[in-house]
């Protein structure tokens, strides 16, 4: 008999890859689950267990992979350090473009599997001999956004059972095959080292004296009020800003050096172009020049028409077909022609 092919599945414990693990095994590949420790509030290891009993279950290879002091490196640290510059950081586009995905291909190598999957919600699909993301059909579940930034070596190996799946029937085939407590998990909520107020996670990892009371301004310079420290505060924010104008104000800028906040109406906030580093193109072809692409600098609901140009220094133009308020640095913005994901970067101010 011809040895089946290997795949190596990340397993956070919770029902997706799980039930990942399941669909794989059924289909006939031999599953070795990996668990990465990211991040352990208060040293909760529960999902170490829950992975490692599945797998058991399952009769398939689990190992753990300790990225504890790189994931403080590269997404807690770039999480804070973002905000104190004023910018609006975006962990899980991070963390999934340039640690998750990444070492899931640097473990696979190092055991000889060439397949590698997740429990993402997620599909893809060659194009012109290039593969993309495209949008898994649960349309509350789509995870498309986060990922515009794998690379083909990591596109190609890709398996995505989760894709054509939505949430609903996931937790059925769990309760079906007799898995009630991977069936009845709850869903991650925001980030998942600060799923709350990440006011509170801030101030706990700078200096007390880093985030001062400071003014919030008019777009003229004039003093409205006085705020709790800019770090507080992002790019087009209404609530929580602690004062009432009787009339809808938004955060327009923010300026750390000197701890101030301009505040103004949503039509201050509106802009036409947006400028993209740290950029990944598919195939620019199907992108640049082109009249039908759409951007989208948030997870759900948000989608703008633009043309998009490669600038000499390998940023990207933005020109959208019309204004969009909340544009702010450090947001990761994602380019798209229907369901398919043709690239993305970070927006930064020209």
């Amino acid at each position: 008999m011809e040895p089946k092919p290997r795949v190596l599945l990340g397993m956070s414990g919770g029902t997706d890859s799980s039930v990942a693990a399941l669909l794989l095994q059924d289909a006939g590949y031999e599953v070795v689950g990996v668990t990465f420790r990211f991040y352990e509030k208060e040293g909760e290891t529960e999902y170490l267990n829950d992975a490692r009993d599945l797998c058991r279950h399952l009769g398939i290879q689990h190992i753990v992979s300790d990225q504890r002091e790189r994931f403080q490196a590269t997404i807690i640290d770039y999480f804070v350090s973002e905000y104190m510059a004023g910018h609006t950081p975006v962990p899980c586009t991070l963390c999934n473009n340039r640690l998750k995905w990444p070492l899931l291909r640097q473990i696979a190598d190092e055991m000889g599997i060439y397949h590698l999957a997740t429990g993402h919600y997620i599909q893809r699909r060659k194009i012109d001999d290039f593969w993309h993301i495209t949008n898994g059909i649960d349309g509350d579940k789509d995870q498309s956004f986060f990922l515009w930034g794998l690379p083909q070596d990591i596109l190609k190996r890709m398996l995505l059972p989760m894709g054509g799946l939505t949430k609903q029937r996931v937790r059925e085939i769990a309760e079906e095959r007799g898995l009630m407590k991977v069936a009845q998990k709850r869903d991650s909520l925001g980030v998942c080292f600060c799923p709350m107020d990440y006011r509170l996670f801030l101030r706990n990892r700078v200096p007390k004296e880093a985030i001062q009371r400071g003014k919030f301004v008019d777009v003229e310079g004039n003093f409205i009020a006085w705020h709790e420290g800019y770090p507080f505060y992002t790019i087009g924010q209404r609530r929580g800003l602690g004062i009432d104008l009787n009339q809808a104000i938004f955060v327009k800028e923010i300026v750390p050096k000197e701890n101030r906040v301009v505040l103004g109406d949503l039509k201050s906030l509106e802009r036409t172009e947006i400028y993209l580093k740290d950029c990944n193109i598919i195939n620019p072809t199907l992108l640049l020049g082109r009249d039908d692409v759409v951007v989208k600098i948030r997870y759900r609901k948000q989608e703008n028409r633009c043309t998009v140009t490669l600038l000499p220094d390998n940023t990207l133009h933005i020109h959208l077909h019309e204004p969009l308020t909340a544009i702010a640095p450090g947001q990761a913005a994602a380019l798209y022609r229907g369901d398919v994901v043709l690239g993305g970067g970070i927006i930064y101010e020209k």
